[in-house]
């Protein structure tokens, strides 16, 4: 059977420690700070098994009789790449690109590290085994995972080794037969709450002496020991689906978490102690190229949903007319358009890894550059389109309920494409994807999830073929020389 809405939401049900405003949640699929955004979420899965979606959605596994996620695929061909891209856009689709740690995310990552799966056991038999034992289990149980990856801001100046707080970064306390036990923090645990299981791992490169922060390794979200403190939740915030239809759906949270002494069995640790092995898990595999990839598809989904609501913004305000408009929505179409062309390119420059076809990992690193300025730039665009329209609006829908305020409305938000109602209705969707508190946080997400500018430009300096282009350089310069255009004149 494939997986289902209904099967995911129960398996939330799980006793997991999530603490929000000084009180643990007892149930995530029914607490109103998360029930909407986690029903969204689960709605992925009913999606992948409709009848109409699941040649689509899902392949066979290669081990079972059962049919799973596409976004576990390892492609073997330039085709099935582009099949798997299909599946991966048509599932931002259902949230408009909003979800960026949706299932297909750490699906990636963990598919990208078995299609290295040589590098892991060139460093040790064993745990590569348990690698590609966890990815099968995670594959055939289509579980919706994600990572932790990132070290909790402290002293920025300081090493993670040479932090006051031992603890302060997860780490090695002590192992036996069994496993490893582990204490302390890793964020950001965006989608933790409706994750089925967490990857713990360092993006971040570390230094000798910091073994026992080298780590890699899965457990479930309701591991004995783990606590997740969520951020606030904009979905609590949200007055109703009508005055904030993103934050109160598809706000996917964050948290930062803390793992008191949790203990890890050997069968899902891949990294431990090596810090070697642990900074080549992501680039020395095609993991981080494989997530990114998927990274840069929701994106162009969401691209592609805000270049249509600045159309909108645009005929609402009856401004479509005026030529410096027309060049701005030509403008947002054209690098709408780049990204999903970044994309195609990203896929046909791919190359064979072995038996996987693996997307261009410069391109991708480029892509990254690019977008990291991008976003903000489309953002400040639909804000220069609406201009006071985002905040000329009634406080709620609650003052559609008064009569007479609702005949003022009338009176007051007028638009030569929509009624009133269809005016505030637009306003407050574009509100919710420009400047709320949900909005705001997803600028700073765009701008930041794939590492600071100089990690992305770093790694697009380090990917691209300098060679070939001063090859070109060369080329020109030894076509001619001082001495031969001397003896010419």
């Amino acid at each position: 059977m494939i997986k289902t809405a209904a099967r995911h939401l129960e398996s939330l049900r799980d006793g997991r420690e999530v603490f929000l405003r000084g009180q643990r949640v007892d149930d995530v699929t029914t607490h109103k700070a998360f029930r909407n955004s986690v029903a969204s979420a689960a709605y992925l899965y009913d999606f992948q098994a409709a009848p109409e979606n699941a040649e689509l959605m899902t392949y066979a596994s290669p081990d079972r009789n059962v049919r799973v996620s596409r976004s576990w695929q390892l492609p073997t061909s330039y085709a099935e790449l582009r099949q798997r891209r299909s599946a991966l856009d048509a599932w931002a689709s259902t949230h408009f690109g909003f979800m960026g740690r949706s299932p297909d995310h750490v699906a990636s990552c963990i598919g990208g590290m078995v299609m290295g799966l040589d590098v892991f056991e060139a460093y040790d038999k064993k745990r590569a085994g348990a690698l590609y034992d966890y990815y099968r289990y995670a594959r055939d149980n289509d579980l919706f995972l994600t990572y932790v990856i990132v070290n909790p801001q402290a002293d920025r100046a300081k090493a993670t080794g040479e932090q006051a707080d031992p603890f302060l970064v997860v780490r090695e306390v002590e192992r036996d037969h069994e496993g490893i036990i582990v204490k302390g923090a890793k964020m950001l645990g965006t989608s933790s709450i409706m994750a089925n299981e967490v990857l713990v791992a360092s993006i971040q490169p570390l230094q000798a002496g910091e073994e026992p922060y080298a780590l890699s390794f899965c457990v479930p979200m309701n591991a004995k020991g783990l606590k997740v403190m969520s951020r606030k939740s904009y979905e609590e915030a949200a007055e109703s689906v009508y005055d904030n239809p993103l934050s109160s759906r598809y706000d996917e949270n964050d948290a930062v978490l803390y793992f008191d002494e949790v203990k890890v069995p050997w069968e899902r640790v891949f990294v431990a102690g090596d810090v070697a092995m642990s900074n080549r898990q992501f680039h020395a595999t095609p993991s981080h190229i494989y997530q990114n990839y998927q990274c840069q598809i929701r994106l162009m989904v969401k691209l592609r949903f805000l270049v249509g609501l600045a159309s909108y913004i645009v005929d609402t305000n009856g401004i479509g007319s005026f030529p410096p408009v027309r060049e701005t929505l030509g403008e947002l179409a054209a690098e709408a358009a780049m990204v999903e062309a970044l994309v195609d390119s990203i896929e046909l420059s791919g190359r064979q890894i072995g038996p996987y076809y693996v997307p261009d990992t410069h391109k991708v690193y480029a892509a990254q550059v690019l977008t990291q300025k991008l976003y903000p730039k489309v953002i400040n665009t639909l804000r220069e389109l609406a201009g006071g329209s985002m905040v000329m609006l009634p406080s709620s829908i609650d003052d559609f309920a008064n009569p007479a305020l609702r005949d003022y409305i009338g009176r007051t938000q007028k638009s030569p494409a929509v009624d009133p109602e269809g005016r505030v209705k637009l306003f407050k969707l574009a509100w919710d994807a420009v400047g709320s508190e949900f909005a705001s946080r997803h600028t700073q997400y765009e701008m930041f999830y794939a590492g600071a500018s100089f990690v992305t430009k770093s790694n697009s300096y380090r990917t691209f073929d300098w060679s070939r282009s001063r090859a070109m350089v060369d080329k020109l310069s030894n076509s001619y020389t001082l001495d031969d255009e001397l003896k010419r004149r």
